[in-house]
């Protein structure tokens, strides 16, 4: 599924089935936004071992296992290829920022919020971080019980979800600026709708913030 936008602005979910609530989420960031949107759903399983398409780079893998162990297969090039097309249709010319939407279900990334990056200096990703923590406490309510989720952010913050495989390999390191925002489950199915609103507030003020006029 794609939807067209601002133009050079994409927010995908190449896990739409597999991480669950991603195709959601992006659907809602990208209406929110006014970001083009493309989401990829269906590649959840591809053997009885567990193997998916990882859609956003040319190779299958098991979701949660080392990138090196993930195998390149002409079928899986031919998904990320037509993800790849998908994208860049969306993008309506030059790709300025590209951002990726994930979820995991790993008990020590639980509390937080983790983004790995592409083109963002530790300068920049300063002051991401600080405006993503302002936006999540004045978003959140005072009274409620939605987590405050910790953030962590590249280059900064050292992360356990560094999209090390999509640098190398896949659209990720074919862009000059990117985001790969990885969710814990609370941030996907009790608390979607604040934490939605959050992160559409933080890219709508993000692009302004590395894409100001001119540059």
């Amino acid at each position: 599924h794609a939807e067209k936008g601002r133009a050079g602005l994409v927010i995908a979910a190449p896990h739409g089935t597999s991480d669950a609530a991603t195709d959601v989420i992006g659907r809602d960031l990208a209406k929110l936004s006014g970001f083009g949107l493309v989401v990829a759903t269906g590649y959840s399983q591809v053997d009885a071992e567990g193997r998916r398409y990882e859609v956003n780079r040319p190779t299958e893998g098991v979701p949660g296992a080392a990138a090196r162990l993930e195998v390149a297969t002409a079928p899986a090039r031919r998904v990320y290829e037509t993800y790849r097309r998908r994208v860049i249709e969306a993008a309506q010319g030059p790709l300025r920022l590209y951002v990726e939407v994930h979820g995991n279900a790993r008990a020590e990334s639980a509390g937080r919020l983790e983004i790995a990056t592409v083109g963002v200096s530790r300068d920049d990703a300063w002051r991401l971080k600080t405006l993503l923590e302002l936006i999540r406490d004045a978003r959140l309510p005072a009274d409620g019980d939605a987590p405050r989720l910790d953030v962590w952010m590249e280059p900064i913050d050292s992360l356990w979800y560094t999209a090390s495989a999509a640098k190398q390999s896949g659209l990720m390191g074919q862009t000059t600026l990117a985001m790969h925002i990885e969710m814990p489950r609370a941030a996907r199915t009790t608390y979607r709708e604040v934490y939605t609103t959050v992160l559409a507030d933080f890219l709508i003020q993000s692009a302004a913030l590395l894409l100001p006029a001119g540059r």
